[in-house]
């Protein structure tokens, strides 16, 4: 497994963390107990499997939902 932690534009209200968490729970590969949305400083951190899901994928899922992306760091 991975962790990532990406900085996303600002969320505006708490809707969008959960438009995000919803976005994220249906990918295939997401440890979706680790799916942390913080409102205040516009991060989401999640743990995911490589082989089942990319970084590309979780930001593309978080960009359909209206979300742009600006930047991930993977540990």
């Amino acid at each position: 497994m991975k962790a990532a932690t990406i900085q996303l534009e600002t969320l505006t209200c708490p809707s969008c963390m959960q438009k995000i968490e919803g976005a994220l729970k249906s990918l295939d590969g997401i440890d979706k107990d680790t799916i942390k949305v913080s409102f205040n400083s516009s991060k989401v951190k999640v743990s995911f499997d490589e082989d089942q899901v990319s970084i590309d994928d979780i930001e593309l899922a978080i960009n359909r939902v209206g979300f742009d992306v600006l930047k991930s760091k993977i540990k």
